[in-house]
């Protein structure tokens, strides 16, 4: 019994650990999201919320299974393993809207980035700035290509300077199909890439968390019945 209780304990610790890691993975995707890549869609919201609202529930949820394997509580105890169940269950829920709408994640980028580009000239300052530091760190242009930027200036030939492979102030001008001196490529499909190669890393995550939860099940249901033992010698 002793055993499976600190079993359980260290198992809640790192549980714990677990939901505040969510909460800060969370976070920063959603700040990503809707600063970094200026996606201002509602429903991607829904993921990272999703995630900040997992990781708060397994915060508690963990803090609840501690104290309850260390002061040996069977109602303490039987309710942890019930309410993780529970997140299991949501969790497969997740995973499996998560898969029937994965291929929602392009549209939602490539309306962003329209939107990006439709409002980068009356826009204000910061709003330029963000696109700009988008497309200078990604090495990209436009949505699909530098052509995008077509309605830019009178000339129908000039890009914003971020396009530029070697940026200075007025290297965009008349070089938009230039590839020497503009890059060519969009931002959607670096973005998407790149969104995709995380969403595979959030679900390695996903099913590490999954396989501490069952263990923690398991470890419940053990100290459930040696406390329930317990009793009954008494």
């Amino acid at each position: 019994m002793k055993c499976v209780k600190y079993l359980l304990f260290f198992f809640n610790f790192i549980f714990w650990i677990c939901g505040l890691a969510l909460i800060v993975v969370g976070v920063i995707v959603q700040v990503s999201l809707h600063k970094t890549f200026l996606i201002h869609d509602a429903s991607a919201s829904a993921a990272p919320i999703f995630i900040i609202g997992v990781g708060v529930l397994i915060f508690f949820i963990a803090f609840f299974g501690c104290c309850g394997a260390w002061k040996e509580n069977y109602c303490m105890v039987t309710t942890f393993a019930v309410l993780l169940s529970l997140i299991i269950l949501a969790e497969i829920a997740a995973a499996i809207l998560g898969y029937v709408y994965r291929n929602k994640l392009s549209v939602i980028v490539q309306d962003s980035l329209n939107e990006m580009i439709s409002n980068y000239q009356n826009s204000t300052t910061e709003f330029r700035d963000a696109v700009d530091k988008l497309q200078e760190g990604w090495k990209c242009c436009g949505v699909n290509s530098s052509l995008d930027w077509k309605g830019f200036s009178i000339d129908g030939n000039t890009v914003p300077d971020s396009c530029c492979v070697n940026v200075t102030k007025g290297c965009g001008k008349g070089t938009m199909t230039d590839a020497r001196k503009v890059h060519q490529q969009g931002c959607h499909d670096v973005l998407e890439a790149f969104l995709k190669k995380n969403i595979q890393w959030v679900i390695v995550a996903a099913l590490v968390i999954a396989f501490l939860q069952i263990l923690g099940i398991v470890f419940s249901c053990l100290l459930m019945r040696s406390i329930r033992s317990g009793y009954e010698v008494m």
